[in-house]
């Protein structure tokens, strides 16, 4: 009677707990939790592009919206208003394609396809195992078809609404391109010495539940065989038994419906008879053919008799000097010895007749062609130019920087790449002192070197379709790796991959100071802030150095650190209890506090504080009162010191994830928040003081190299490896709490010192700050030495992150 009374009650128990209502109710409240977080900030804006060829870009006719990857974001982008919307990938994985299913590369890559105008994921197609070279939808809207990478060799036919391959068969080619038929009979897929006919049996595939084998007859390429084809585009309209070709080596070819190769033609000007290296992309419409080529050629032929037609005016040349282009007329003014970046996609908008190019400096152009009779009346339409590769760091324009003379407008921010330039944005169209004509936002581009090489983005390379598997970057770029901007806004300081510092002056721009300060990259550099009273500069590096920099007299050296034993991730002045204090800390798993002392030979910083932990120090800020400076760990955390006495205050974990590192730390210009980027790709913002997470983000491809807030507290601008720029709108909520700390912390009146100005401005919440426990405490006091036992040799800042300069 006991055991059967108990097991009954058990039994009721576990009913129970399987109950869906209660399951439900709990997920329901995690996963509102998690879309609380994730609205809290809003992707505002997105400078930049990853289409590393034709398959990543696409229009809608019926809308004028053009489509491109950004990272794991799908950019919808109206050319006339210069508005975007954007559809984000579920997945962290990187877009490779897009018309609009959307193929990713990566580990378990999916075909993903939206609905535009809701921008909702309305399925997901997994077969492939190593990436989706290339994708396409059917006329008829009821097929997908889905080539994978020369690793998987298959192309699969998907029923997407049943999420079912319904025909399948394995390739022995790289497939770099597919096309469907007009009418959904058949798809031809294009690559190396392959074009191939592949033929879809409606009844079959209707009918039978398991997939059945696809049907493929190759093209008759006759004394064409060898050639590398680089695009494919099957005929529309009167011509839709025709399937046109490109080849690398340049050459236009069209296959009648017998797939035989009936007629080529070169990709040359008839009239001025220059020939074209190489072709890459291929956009065909019922009256129209227009063939990208290299050196930002694009060619209209005609689908009759490929009859050449026009050559449509080129971009930009590279290396120009875009802030100096106020006038249409200059852009078709081209150099002899000008360079133009290869065209690497092209798609057509025959109801606007908008023709969209993008080109492998990043750049994207959309021409209007109503009249291609005379190519000299074809208008731009649009244009953007984004970094090319790796961005590496960001500066934000201090505000009211130049104290009165406005060196540049407000809202600026700076960035830097491994392309080798530092380019100044401005994202509000309303403060813009000058206006050029190749960007709404890009004001001003500076080269560090006359290599225009390092502009292009060697992924999308025009070499047989792109750069060979395994090929290693081009090793030769300077890269820059590191920005700062002095709290006057007058100077510019930026630090690159060879150790070179140079300086730039912000009212003219040009290099004042061009030194070999290190032997390795410069990993950071920091300015002194006024309270201080102090113009120092700062340069760390992968040497393990630190020079300190005289500002004020030409940058001369003040003194140089060696106690590092590893690479130097980040270091920071603040003026704290009236004294002035430098802190840094790197890989060797050290930070250190130092303080400046007046000797009778200058003035010299001498340690007071060093502090080791059992993790790889990644990032550090300071916050605006200057008592506490937060680091970031290896082990995802972030680590509160007291710059006074170097005691760790605090720690919490810097991630909502349980992988990764964190690679970043920013805190926000009135100290209540902290921005961190971790390893895993997202972005999350914490309440400084607790350490509840109040905001996450994610959309970059590539790890998040750079993360600032704006002067004014509204935007948050992030950079990654994936050459992308996000500018993410925070909510009015945190918006106006940071707006009213920035006034809080402002001292009573002008005349105050600036060495007790962040004391008196300490808010009643800055005093609470404590260590979680004193177990914890005195556990760390323990850890705290002058030698450490930890200090090991440790690789550069790319080795520690995964990424490549």
């Amino acid at each position: 009677m006991t055991a059967e009374g108990s097991g009954t009650i058990r039994s009721r128990i576990k009913n129970l707990l399987r109950s869906p209502s209660i399951k439900l109710r709990r997920r329901s409240g995690a996963t509102r939790h998690k879309e609380d977080l994730s609205e809290k900030v809003i992707l505002e804006k997105v400078l930049g592009i990853t289409a590393p060829g034709n398959r990543a870009l696409a229009c809608d006719p019926r809308t004028g919206l053009l489509a491109y990857p950004a990272g794991c974001v799908v950019v919808l982008l109206n050319p006339r208003k210069n508005k975007q919307h954007h559809i984000f990938n579920s997945s962290s994985f990187n877009i490779s394609l897009l018309p609009l299913p959307v193929g990713q590369s990566g580990h378990m890559p999916a075909v993903r396809v939206w609905d535009v105008s809701e921008r909702l994921q309305v399925a997901e197609l997994q077969e492939h195992k190593y990436g989706v070279a290339c994708v396409a939808f059917s006329p008829n809207g009821k097929y997908i078809v889905s080539v994978g990478y020369q690793h998987d060799m298959m192309v699969n036919v998907w029923n997407w609404k049943k999420n079912v391959v319904v025909a399948a068969n394995k390739v022995s080619s790289k497939v770099t391109a597919v096309s469907f038929s007009d009418d959904s009979s058949y798809f031809v897929t294009a690559g190396n010495r392959h074009v191939k006919f592949w033929y879809l049996d409606h009844g079959k595939t209707s009918k039978v539940n398991a997939t059945v084998p696809l049907l493929g007859r190759s093209g008759l390429l006759g004394e064409l065989r060898n050639n590398f084809f680089s695009d494919v585009a099957c005929g529309r309209g009167r011509q839709a038994a025709s399937t046109f070709c490109i080849t690398s080596s340049g050459l236009l070819c069209e296959f009648n419906d017998r797939r035989l190769l009936d007629k080529w033609v070169e990709l040359r000007n008839t009239r001025m008879f220059t020939i074209t290296s190489q072709a890459t992309c291929l956009s065909v419409t019922d009256e129209l053919i227009f063939c990208g080529c290299s050196d930002g050629t694009v060619r209209a032929f005609s689908p009759v008799n490929l009859h050449f037609l026009c050559t449509l005016p080129r971009p930009h040349s590279l290396g120009a000097d875009i802030s100096s282009m106020v006038e249409a007329s200059q852009l078709f003014c081209s150099r002899p010895d000008a360079r133009y970046p290869d065209t690497v996609a092209v798609t057509y908008d025959p109801a606007s007749r908008w023709l969209s190019c993008v080109y492998n400096d990043h750049s994207v152009y959309v021409w209007d062609v109503r009249d291609l009779r005379d190519p000299r009346r074809a208008g731009k339409l649009y244009s953007a130019l984004y970094h090319a590769s790796c961005v590496w760091s960001l500066e934000v324009y201090p505000e009211g920087g130049g104290g009165g003379t406005k060196r540049l407008p407000p809202g600026s921010f700076l960035t830097c790449s491994s392309d080798n330039t530092i380019r100044l944005w401005n994202t509000d169209g309303q403060n813009l002192v000058t206006r050029n004509i190749l960007s709404h936002d890009l004001q001003k581009v500076i080269y560090v070197d006359d290599n225009v090489s390092g502009l292009l983005d060697p992924e999308s390379a025009t070499v047989s379709g792109g750069v060979e598997e395994g090929q290693p970057a081009d090793q030769s770029r300077v890269g820059i790796r590191t920005l700062r901007v002095s709290p006057d806004g007058q100077h510019l300081a930026s630090g690159d991959r060879m150790g070179v510092l140079r300086i730039h002056d912000l009212d003219s721009m040009e290099e004042i100071l061009n030194v070999q300060a290190h032997d390795s990259e410069i990993l950071c550099l920091e300015f002194s802030k006024p309270d201080t009273g102090l113009q120092l500069l700062a340069t760390a590096s992968r040497d393990r150095l630190i020079h300190v920099l005289d500002a004020g007299r030409e940058y001369s050296l003040v003194q140089t650190l060696d106690e590092h034993s590893s690479s130097i991730t980040a270091v920071r002045f603040a003026a704290n209890e009236g004294k002035v204090r430098m802190i840094s800390c790197g890989a060797d798993k050290s930070v250190y506090f130092r303080t400046a002392q007046q000797m009778e030979d200058g003035l010299e910083f001498t340690r007071t504080h060093h502090v080791v932990r059992k993790t790889t120090l990644y990032d550090m800020d300071v916050e605006p009162t200057r008592k506490y400076a937060a680091v970031g760990c290896q082990d995802r955390s972030i680590r509160i010191f007291n710059i006074s006495n170097g005691k760790q205050k605090k720690m919490y974990k810097g991630s909502q994830g349980e992988d990764g590192t964190l690679i970043k730390v920013q805190i926000d210009p009135s100290g209540l928040y902290i921005a961190t980027s971790c390893s895993d790709k997202n972005i999350s913002i914490f309440d400084f003081y607790s350490g509840e997470c109040v905001a996450t983000m994610f959309g970059h491809s590539e790890i998040v190299t750079g993360l600032k807030f704006s002067s004014d507290c509204r935007h948050l601008f992030t950079v990654s490896g994936d050459s992308c720029i996000f500018v993410w709108r925070l909510s009015p909520e945190l918006t106006i709490r940071m707006r009213q700390r920035l006034a809080d912390l402002r001292p009573p009146s002008s005349t105050q010192t600036s060495q007790n100005a962040p004391q008196e401005a300490v808010s009643p919440r800055v005093v609470t700050m404590s260590s979680d426990s004193d177990k914890e405490e005195e556990e760390e006091e323990e850890e705290e030495q002058h030698s450490s036992p930890y200090m090991v040799a440790a690789g550069s800042l790319e080795e520690e992150t995964g990424i490549k300069s």
